[in-house]
C-alpha cells in the first residue's frame, strides 16, 4: 500500500482483526468491520472470505488468498466475479498432483504420505480428497491427520511416525501458515520429509514446497484495494490466479534428514536454500 502512495494514519486507516486460530470468531469480527463502516475488507483464506461475504453484500471484499473461489461459492466466475468479492485464487486443488509427483521423485521409496490439515477449515477436506485421488494415480497412499493448533502439532507427527508414514504433505490454510515454524520443527524432530504449498513455510525447517509466492499475492492484493478506492467495482475486476509456480528445496533440512535430493529434482528448483 505504501508503494501505491498510502500511509496508514495519513491518507488511509487500516483496521486489523485476527481470529487467533479460532475460525468461530470470524463472523463476529467481520460484523465488527462492517459496523465500523470500512470501505474495503481484505481477507486471507476461505473461512475469512466466507465470513466477510456473509456479513455484507455491499462492502467490497478483496481475497488476498483463497482456494478455488468459484467452487467455494465466493464468486460467480473468475473473469466476471459478480457481487462484492474479487481478489486472488490459489487454485490449490489443481496443484495437488504435481506436488505429489515431485515429492515422490525427491523421496526414494515414498509410498505412505501423511496429509496434515486443519479440519476446522471447511475448505481443507475437499483439498484432502482431491490430493488422495491424485495419490491413487501415483501409487501413493494418503493418510489424513487433523491437527489442532497449536497443541496438536507434535502429537500429529508422533502419530504419523507410529503409522509408518514416510513423508508429510501439509494442506495449507491460515492456521498452518501461522504455525509454520512449529510444523517444520516437529517434522525434523520426527525425522519426516515434508512438502508444503509455498516457500514461506520453509522458514520453519520444511524440506520443500511447490506453489505460488504467498507474499507476492498479498502484495498484489494491494493493487485491488487501490483500484476499488479509485472507483472500480469488485464485480468487474477478474479474479487472478498465480502465473508463476515455484519449486523451492531446503538442502539444510535435507541434510538434517539424511536425505539426498536427486539431481533431476534439484535442476528443476527455482530456489535452493543452503
Amino acid at each position: 500500500m505504501r508503494e501505491l502512495g498510502y500511509v496508514d494514519g495519513r491518507n488511509v486507516i487500516i483496521e486489523y482483526r485476527w481470529a487467533g486460530g479460532d475460525a468461530g470468531r470470524l463472523p463476529a469480527l467481520a460484523a465488527e468491520l462492517v459496523a465500523a463502516k470500512v470501505d474495503i475488507i481484505v481477507t486471507s483464506g476461505i473461512p475469512a472470505a466466507n465470513a466477510a461475504k456473509s456479513a455484507t453484500a455491499t462492502v467490497p471484499i478483496v481475497m488476498a488468498t483463497s482456494g478455488d473461489a468459484v467452487a467455494d461459492g465466493l464468486v460467480a466466475s473468475f473473469t466476471r466475479p459478480g457481487g462484492n468479492v474479487t481478489g486472488l485464487s490459489l487454485f490449490t486443488r489443481e496443484l495437488s498432483r504435481k506436488r505429489l509427483e515431485i515429492f515422490k521423485e525427491a523421496v526414494p521409496g515414498l509410498e505412505r504420505v501423511g496429509a496434515m490439515f486443519n479440519a476446522q477449515n471447511p475448505a481443507t477436506m475437499p483439498q484432502f480428497r482431491e490430493t488422495a485421488t491424485a495419490g491413487d494415480t501415483l501409487g501413493l497412499k494418503l493418510m489424513p491427520f487433523d491437527i489442532r493448533f497449536p497443541e496438536g502439532i507434535e502429537p500429529a507427527f508422533a502419530e504419523a511416525v507410529r503409522q509408518k508414514v514416510q513423508g508429510v504433505l501439509i494442506i495449507s490454510d491460515s492456521e498452518t501458515i501461522a504455525h509454520r515454524t512449529q510444523l517444520g520443527s516437529a517434522a525434523l524432530k520426527a525425522h519426516l520429509p515434508t512438502m508444503f504449498a509455498n516457500k514461506a513455510y520453509l522458514q520453519g525447517g520444511g524440506l520443500m514446497s511447490y506453489g505460488p509466492d504467498i507474499v507476492a499475492m498479498f502484495h498484489r492484493a494491494a493493487y485491488y484495494v487501490d483500484k476499488i478506492l479509485k472507483g472500480a467495482k469488485p464485480a468487474d475486476l477478474p479474479v487472478e490466479q498465480p502465473t508463476k509456480i515455484e519449486l523451492v528445496i531446503n538442502l539444510k533440512a535435507a541434510k538434517e534428514l539424511g536425505l539426498t535430493i536427486p539431481q533431476s529434482v534439484l535442476l528443476r528448483a527455482d530456489e535452493v536454500i543452503q
